[in-house]
């Protein structure tokens, strides 16, 4: 009998030992979250990217699958490489991110051409259990890299900020449903954090309200309400010392947590804030992935940045449909699907096949809706009038529909109308649909090689 204990004690003492050699070969620890605080800056035709500064985190809420792959190009990637042997090249790719920038945009405007800006910029990463490289690329118009930079982090960098320690107030209204005290964490939901914006301490309650708005404004659009299991939603009370938000174009000028304001790049109802290292230091030590920050404001707008944040005014009307197609942009990179062409410069060019996946210039179709083509579908508001085209006993098919991306011509959306395109319409159009539920599925199931 005391052999037998001492072969089982054995045999525990091994895998336990594999077990910590296994978590200490680990390139990640998923303990942890690194922040990269960056500035881009530069003209229409020039671009840098600087290091601003590393910060630490307790926890990691991003993903923990697929977690070296990429669901969308975006308009730029953060890349995490590890040396596969001690002293070598850093050669094993261990995470990846897209994303999407304000400072891109501002590219495309008029005064990009005479001024050069800076914009702030901040990626969550999981950090590094060894020394890794990072490396960022933005791309232009035409998917070409048009800046690249990389840096070493050491982990154990005494320069590297922790953050967090005192966490804003914050409280949960969905773990994956909304029996609260019976929720059971999963590492792999998908945690969306919600920021109070323009509300004082005495209209926190009005937030909280604003914000189960806009939850149940998500589950009312598929595939978000079927897939809502797959979701976790925190509410962030930071104070504002004054009711409202920044209106230049009003001269009203508000002392708000995140300072959000309109008339970004002097557009009127383009409403976003700037200060993303002070935006990340309110969510520190919450468990968040992707943002929505709440306006508390009757002007309409919005703004919706991959991999960024959403914000949306609360007190218009339109709040319940616009916090909707923002958090398309935001989650899913979709793209706008309305069109004006009274833009200073285009964004989608006919020799370059948009990253997004509910638009297209046909340079690659097949990349894009195709299989979907000639299906039905339901045309969820039968009061507009599109001329019988397409329509087949009071569904409508899947095709291609001229005008998107701000552009009349030379870019397609795949159905008449959808989310992405009028607050009007009450749902996503079906290739919308299925870009949403693909984002959703990347960032909870593991896809194969």
């Amino acid at each position: 009998m005391k052999r037998l204990v001492l072969l089982v004690m054995a045999a525990i003492a091994i895998s336990h030992s594999c077990y910590s050699q296994e978590a200490a070969d680990s390139p990640l620890d998923l303990s942890r979250t690194l922040r990269l605080n960056y500035i881009f800056s530069g003209t229409a035709t020039e671009q840098d990217i600087s290091l601003a500064e590393l910060c630490s985190i307790d926890g990691w809420a991003g993903r923990r699958v697929n977690m070296d792959k990429l669901p969308l190009r975006g308009n730029g990637q953060v890349i995490m490489e590890v040396r596969s042997e001690e002293g070598g090249e850093f050669d094993k790719v261990v995470y990846k991110i897209s994303f999407s920038t304000l400072f891109q945009e501002w590219q495309a405007t008029e005064e990009a051409t005479t001024t050069r800006k800076s914009f702030e910029n901040v990626f969550l990463v999981p950090m590094p259990s060894r020394e890794a490289r990072l490396t960022v690329r933005l791309f232009d118009f035409h998917g070409g890299v048009s800046r690249e930079y990389s840096h070493v982090v050491n982990p154990k960098d005494i320069l590297i900020r922790p953050t967090g320690a005192e966490p804003s107030p914050h409280e949960w209204i969905w773990k994956g449903g909304d029996d609260l005290e019976a929720a059971l964490d999963s590492e792999n939901r998908i945690d969306v954090a919600i920021l109070a914006e323009g509300y004082t301490e005495d209209e926190m309650d009005t937030f909280m309200d604003h914000a189960r708005e806009a939850m149940a404004s998500l589950w009312a659009h598929e595939p978000f309400g079927s897939m809502k299991d797959r979701f976790n939603i925190v509410c962030v009370k930071a104070p504002s010392r004054e009711s409202g938000v920044s209106a230049p174009k009003r001269v009203v000028w508000k002392n708000t947590p995140v300072g959000s304001h309109f008339d970004t790049f002097y557009s009127d109802r383009y409403l976003t804030t700037l200060n993303l290292f002070k935006l990340h230091d309110l969510l520190a030590g919450i468990p968040y992935e992707h943002i929505i920050i709440l306006a508390n404001t009757s002007i309409y707008g919005g703004g919706g940045i991959y991999n960024s944040y959403t914000l949306t005014t609360t007190g218009h009307p339109g709040y319940r449909p616009v916090v909707v197609h923002e958090f398309g942009h935001s989650f899913a990179g979709l793209a706008d699907e309305y069109y004006y062409d009274d833009q200073y410069s285009e964004q989608y060019y006919p020799d370059t096949e948009p990253w997004e996946r509910n638009i297209t210039t046909m340079k690659d179709f097949d990349s894009k809706w195709k299989g979907l083509v000639g299906k039905l579908f339901e045309t969820d508001d039968t009061a507009i009038d599109w001329r019988g085209k397409k329509t087949v006993e009071g569904k409508t098919a899947v095709d291609l529909y001229e005008g998107g991306g701000y552009q009349s011509k030379g870019v397609w959306r795949g159905f008449p109308d959808c989310r992405m395109n009028t607050n009007s319409y009450p749902s996503f159009c079906p290739v919308c649909r299925e870009a949403i539920r693909d984002m959703i599925l990347f960032y909870t199931v593991e896809t194969g090689q």
